[in-house]
């Protein structure tokens, strides 16, 4: 008896896989020998969305001061994002940290306190990927210190992870088919299926900028993103 979990489809045959509702638990007999295959497939498409980090690093001798400047810095930069027509619900903080800061004094052979260091990180969503360059050149004449991005995808995959599925799955029956006839059997049977997604952009890294490293437009290109899903299954060989 072989017991197995079917999280995204169950099949009968090679040629009947339907999608459930949810996941379903089953048995099965397998009588004869069976293989386990992995495969992976991607399909490539143009992105319509970007994602930017983007935020304000500042230093000042008292922490109330310091998270006093970053607020005044910051918000410039929010509301500078708002004027680029960027909507309240594509613009999302991702983090606030204030830390002290040291210096280790060779010569005393300690640590000599410098003042505190404030941050503030947002995540905005770019929906015109082609403004991503002089975005992120609003963003730093408008005060941002840090840019990380942009991270490039498709708003809804749906499409791209089903062509990427089914060439998986086309796939890993043929490669069943030829471990059968080569062991000595007619057929397959599908006895389990899994699967995990992923989609792919090269990310551009967190740098940290001024004003004056931005008087040439930043280029952006957005490329492709890979979109791909690999899939698990076991067959059982068969004969008839």
């Amino acid at each position: 008896m072989f017991r197995y979990a079917v999280p995204l489809f169950a099949a009968a045959s090679l040629g009947a896989l339907a999608v459930p509702a949810a996941a379903a638990e089953i048995q099965i007999a397998a009588t004869g020998p069976v293989v386990e295959l992995t495969v992976t497939e991607s399909v490539k498409a143009k992105p319509d969305i970007a994602t930017i980090a983007t935020g304000v690093t500042t230093t000042a001798p008292t922490a109330v001061e310091a998270m006093r400047q970053n607020a005044a810095q910051m918000n410039s930069v929010i509301d500078r994002i708002k004027a680029l027509g960027i909507r309240a619900e594509d613009i999302q903080t991702s983090g606030i940290g204030l830390n002290a800061q040291f210096d280790y004094d060779q010569q005393a052979q300690k640590q000599v306190f410098r003042g505190y260091q404030a941050s503030n990180r947002v995540t905005v969503v770019l929906r015109r990927i082609d403004d991503a360059g002089k975005t992120l050149d609003a963003l730093v004449a408008a005060g941002a210190t840090d840019i990380g991005g942009p991270d490039f995808a498709l708003e809804d995959n749906t499409a791209a992870l089903a062509q990427a599925r089914a060439a998986a799955v086309a796939k890993a029956a043929g490669q069943a088919r030829d471990y059968a006839k080569m062991a000595g059997f007619s057929g397959v049977r599908l006895l389990e299926v899994n699967e995990t997604q992923s989609s792919y952009a090269p990310p551009m890294p967190f740098v940290r900028m001024d004003a004056a490293m931005a008087k040439a437009p930043t280029p952006v290109e957005p490329g492709l993103v890979s979109n791909a899903v690999t899939i698990t299954v076991k067959y059982e060989m068969t004969n008839g």
